[in-house]
């Protein structure tokens, strides 16, 4: 007895003892590698996600995994890791936190493509659940942090900074879990608030943000990334300033964080901030220097986000068609069904026909009789059927070919509202704009975006994102003194033109002036 006694007392402590580590523990050492080496978090990541068998573990594995081949630019990798999905789910609490943080993923996915319209349309959906944001669970409160922090982003594109800097306050009341994840977290709300509040020239309530940052990262472990993010916008304080020589030291200090480091999201910051610090202190060389990295890395990762885009509209697709399988299977599950209970209906009748045939003979040869006429009629009808099915099919196929969609009033206006709102960010400066990228960017159809353009701009595609594109530089030039000491190549490029004489040509037929000129007469009247 006293053997049996001894195993019932140290099984426990045996089992125990063969626990593996606590999976949070795992995850936050995860997510503090993210800040200190995306190649790092990448290789222990995948290591657990490999043993890891919980449906719940592996989303928020590919999530950090996901992030960090976005942090290099690797935007095709990151939506690959993103769309690896869990055929077993499990729980149904695990259901519920999957569905939540896969919806999280998403938005920011979108994020990183550049796609806000989309990530904040998806984040607001989320946010309208009541229940949810009241939740006491810390996966789930911590999602909820994150949630708000990419809403502020978004709104800090469309520069609603008030908006932006509500919805940081809300991120950090989510917050209050004292592990690496939330406290790295809070660090960079930090960072976007100094950031948001430096735009709308509250200078010095951003630096004494950035300056607790700095300080608090550098006694509480190693995070080149969250240092470097810190000293780009501490740079952006002393270029508002105009004090471009300790900008300049500032990005000296961050860059230095993250050079041997694929962080090239942020790095393509750095080489544009050195450009602008060092073309208004008329340094050339340091100019072309950085203009020519800040140029190569941009083509790279310009084509790699154009990548990103085409892939995951083409998941979009994918995820339409199954969802348009699933209900076509359901449809014919329901026919079946209703067939099975129809034909059981139509055995009854029969055997009770053929039941009381037994008792005449003309019963059963009327029986006989109406089954074939029945038949017939059926056969008939389903040639009839197929028949009619081809005419209507034929005669779609020539009106979708005859046919070009025409835009309802209702509709029209939608979509100048959606231009509106998308003409409140800067995307079109990118060089690689296009029809197609504005139509992923507004979830608007290319037709009706060139109809409509057309009627109501009164131009074509290229000559309305051109006009945007002098409008926005005109403006820059007017509100902003840096720009003036800027040559004009710079800003042909800075505007996404492809060349020095196309942005001449295209500023003089908008402005009626040639950008020299309109520069000297800026300069002419703030002098007078």
């Amino acid at each position: 007895m006293s053997f049996y006694y001894f195993l019932i007392v140290l099984y426990p402590l045996f089992i125990h003892g063969q626990k593996g580590p606590d999976f949070s523990l795992l995850t936050d050492k995860s997510f503090q590698k993210l800040y200190q080496n995306p190649e790092d978090c990448i290789n222990y990541s995948q290591s657990i996600l490999i043993s890891d068998k919980n449906p719940e573990h592996k989303i928020v594995l590919r999530n950090i995994l996901s992030q960090s081949y976005a942090m290099q630019g690797n935007y095709v990798q990151s939506l690959n890791i993103y769309n690896q999905k869990e055929e077993d789910i499990g729980k149904d609490s695990q259901l519920y936190f999957i569905h939540l943080f896969s919806e999280y993923s998403l938005a920011d996915q979108y994020q990183n493509l550049g796609l806000y319209n989309q990530s904040k349309k998806i984040i607001s959906n989320i946010l309208q659940n009541r229940d949810l944001v009241k939740s006491r669970d810390v996966k789930v409160k911590t999602t909820i942090a994150k949630l708000y922090q990419l809403q502020a982003i978004n709104f800090g594109i469309a520069r609603n900074y008030q908006e932006a800097l509500q919805n940081l306050n809300i991120s950090d009341q989510y917050l209050t879990d004292n592990n690496k994840e939330n406290i790295i977290l809070t660090w960079e709300n930090k960072i976007f608030r100094a950031s948001y509040l430096i735009r709308q020239n509250k200078l010095e309530e951003a630096k004494k943000l950035l300056d607790e940052v700095i300080n608090e990262v550098k006694h509480n472990g190693n995070y080149p990334f969250l240092t470097a993010f810190a000293y780009e916008n501490l740079s952006r304080y002393y270029f508002q300033k105009e004090d471009y020589d300790t900008a300049i030291k500032s990005l000296d200090t961050g860059l230095l964080q993250i050079e041997d480091l694929p962080y090239n999201n942020i790095k393509i910051v750095f080489y544009e901030l050195f450009t602008r610090n060092y073309l208004a202190l008329n340094n050339d060389g340091k100019y072309y220097y950085y203009n020519n990295l800040y140029t190569d890395l941009k083509a790279k990762l310009d084509t790699n986000k154009k990548e990103g885009i085409q892939y995951i509209v083409k998941l979009v697709e994918t995820y339409n068609k199954k969802n348009f399988e699933i209900q076509k299977q359901n449809k014919i599950r329901q026919f079946r069904n209703t067939t099975i209970i129809v034909l059981f209906f139509v055995l009854g009748i029969a055997a009770y026909f053929l039941y009381e045939s037994r008792r005449s003979k003309d019963l059963k040869k009327q029986l006989a009789f109406f089954e074939k006429q029945k038949e017939r009629e059926i056969s008939i009808q389903i040639q009839a059927d197929k028949l009619k099915d081809d005419i209507e099919k034929h005669k779609d196929q020539k009106s979708a070919e005859k046919e070009t969609p025409k835009v309802s009033k209702e509709k029209e206006d939608e979509i100048l509202q959606k231009l509106k709102d998308w003409e409140l960010s800067t995307n079109f400066l990118s060089k690689n704009m296009s029809i197609s990228i504005l139509s992923a960017q507004t979830e608007i159809n290319t037709k009706y975006l060139s109809e409509v353009i057309n009627s109501n701009k009164g131009k074509n595609f290229n000559g309305y994102i051109n006009e945007l594109r002098i409008n926005h530089i005109a403006g820059l030039l007017k509100n902003d003194p840096a720009f003036l000491n800027y040559k004009v190549s710079y800003l042909a490029e800075y505007s996404g033109f492809s060349s020095h004489g196309a942005f001449t040509n295209v500023f003089k037929s908008i402005t009626g002036m040639s950008p020299n000129h309109y520069i000297q007469e800026i300069i002419k009247n703030k002098r007078s």
